[in-house]
């Protein structure tokens, strides 16, 4: 890219789960593996090998539907603690060539690498090879000027390779993708363009912008500034994380208080050793439940001191179930989130934990890991 021009980069280990546990079970080399929740309960998949993506399987399918699309297929349970020590050990690596991240998730996370003085596609391909070459994991980058568009390439680059877009191409790299490739197009979106005559990104265009506001409103214009180029999303990118959280889903929706508080300080246990291990207090508490019938409630608080011990969190915990429905309706997810969090040291090698943006601990629920 030319000097003076932002060049960000979004570096993932695509097929994150599959990859880790991939890695930790060689004797399953030679065949596809799948990973989610219970096919006996209907678990779901969150991931999965690429020989097993081949077959049919997709991120979200019922696990039992993915076996039957590919019978050689091993099915794994998610081991969530496990992909969020290997995700930290992944943020540690970056960090070290980096020094300021926006962690995506467990897989993935953007940086300014316009600033380092090197080429952004020679550093990017280096950090693809670290990270084969230091934790045996496969990763992949995009660079771009603007953040969703290195997102986008870093989807269409294969495994251990870089795609880069130079400022002034946005518009003929991304006119041929299919308009579900820009954010925040799902299937009723597309269903819209396509009553436009709208089918890939190039062809908005040549779409009437009065027509594309009618039919899309102001989210319709803001496609239309993504097909451009134009994204004007800024990069929240810091040393050590500014928030920490975890959740974990029942197996079955749980209407017993003190269970809820049990698992509640589990999750505070697990926060507290992440806290310490950071150098960390939190300002803020928070707890979020999803209930059975998937209506969710948040309740939060400020605390002054700041606390970091197991009994602090699971105290504050405990004080904010009692401000919610907990014990009287069924609850399928409970989290726990610390904010605001003060002090702390450059060291998240083993990080236990994962962004808010991160997907759930459990045990057969969560966000699906992408392909």
């Amino acid at each position: 890219m030319n000097a003076g021009v932002r060049a960000l980069a979004y570096v993932e280990v695509p097929r994150f789960y599959a990859q880790v546990e991939r890695l930790r079970h060689p004797d399953l080399a030679a065949r596809p593996l799948v990973v989610g929740g219970d096919p006996r309960k209907r678990g779901q998949v969150q991931s999965a090998s690429a020989d097993a993506l081949a077959a049919g399987v997709a991120i979200g399918m019922p696990m039992l539907e993915a076996l039957e699309r590919c019978p050689r297929a091993r099915a794994l349970r998610t081991d969530m603690k496990h992909y969020r020590e290997v995700a930290g050990r992944v943020r540690a690596l970056l960090r070290d060539e980096l020094g300021e991240l926006e962690p995506v998730g467990l897989e993935g996370a953007f940086a300014d690498v316009g600033r380092i003085g090197r080429s952004p596609r020679a550093l990017a391909l280096a950090l693809c090879a670290r990270v084969r070459d230091e934790l045996g994991l496969v990763a992949r980058a995009g660079v771009a000027p603007v953040k969703f568009l290195a997102r986008v390439a870093a989807e269409r680059a294969g495994d251990g390779e870089v795609v880069e877009v130079a400022a002034g191409e946005e518009e003929r790299f991304l006119a041929p993708l299919p308009v579900a490739a820009l954010p925040g197009v799902g299937p009723r979106t597309v269903a819209a363009l396509r009553d436009l005559g709208v089918k890939c990104v190039g062809d908005l265009s040549r779409v009437d912008r009065a027509a594309l506001e009618t039919a899309l409103g102001n989210h319709g214009l803001r496609i239309l500034e993504l097909a451009r180029g134009d994204d004007g999303q800024p990069l929240r990118a810091a040393r050590a994380p500014s928030t920490l959280s975890q959740e974990s889903t029942f197996e079955e929706p749980q209407e017993d208080l003190a269970t809820i508080e049990d698992r509640a300080a589990r999750l505070a246990t697990g926060l507290a050793a992440a806290l310490a291990r950071q150098g960390l207090r939190a300002r803020r508490v928070a707890v979020k439940l999803r209930f059975a019938d998937h209506e969710t409630a948040t309740r939060s608080r400020t605390v002054d001191p700041p606390i970091a011990s197991a009994a602090e969190l699971a105290g504050a915990a405990r004080s904010l179930l009692a401000r919610t429905h907990a014990g009287a309706r069924p609850v399928r997810t409970v989290g726990l989130h610390l904010g605001a969090l003060v002090g702390g040291r450059r060291d998240d090698g083993q990080l236990d934990l994962f962004e808010a943006q991160g997907g759930p601990d459990p045990r057969d629920g969560g966000r699906a890991d992408g392909a």
